[in-house]
């Protein structure tokens, strides 16, 4: 977030323009599949108008479980966050998920339809930015959606660093890290959105 860019705009400002917009969901309509990953503040604010013209919200602020783990928070089969969805099941080729972690990221709410795929807990909290600082408000619903439009198919994420290969020190994150399904689950989505399944 700090690193020194060339550039007088801000993290934080529409990432695209409302005809770029129109575009990629006319596509999408007419049977093109769309993933879009936006992370923590302020990056959800830069995506927030693609996301919001497939009807999903971002609350683009940072979640947390109060009382619980959230670098990196958990969503599995044991705790009932994993959804219902051919993306977590693998669509009978046994490559279901049963576990994935997020590092941070922000929440999303989702139109009726949506399927979520990762479910916050009702305590979910988000600090979203407010002036100079942060406020806390309750979280949306999900880290992760995935929905149908037209023809077309939508899988919108709430975290990024979940569909990467990080090493911090000697800690991995994302589908590197070797207690999780999340390289399972980026190609699962991936062939969701193919239509390989």
């Amino acid at each position: 977030l700090n690193l020194p860019l060339n550039t007088d705009k801000n993290r934080s400002d529409p990432a695209f323009t409302a005809v770029e917009i129109q575009v990629v969901r006319t596509w999408v309509e007419a049977g093109g599949s769309l993933l879009l990953i936006a992370d923590h503040a302020p990056f959800g604010a830069a995506a927030a108008a693609m996301a919001g013209a497939f009807g999903v919200i971002m609350h683009q602020g940072f979640v947390e479980v109060p009382g619980e783990r959230s670098d990196p928070l958990l969503f599995s089969t044991g705790n009932g966050r994993l959804g219902v969805h051919p993306i977590l099941a693998g669509a009978g080729s046994g490559d279901a998920i049963t576990r994935v972690m997020t590092y941070t990221g922000q929440s999303l709410d989702g139109p009726t339809g949506a399927i979520v795929l990762l479910r916050l807990p009702p305590a979910a909290m988000e600090a979203v930015p407010a002036g100079e600082g942060l406020a806390e408000q309750r979280a949306g619903a999900a880290q992760g959606l995935a929905l149908e439009i037209g023809r077309g198919r939508v899988v919108v994420l709430g975290e990024g660093g979940m569909v990467t290969a990080q090493v911090y020190g000697r800690e991995h994150y994302g589908i590197s890290a070797a207690d999780n399904d999340n390289r399972q689950f980026v190609l699962n989505t991936m062939r969701w959105l193919a239509r390989k399944f």
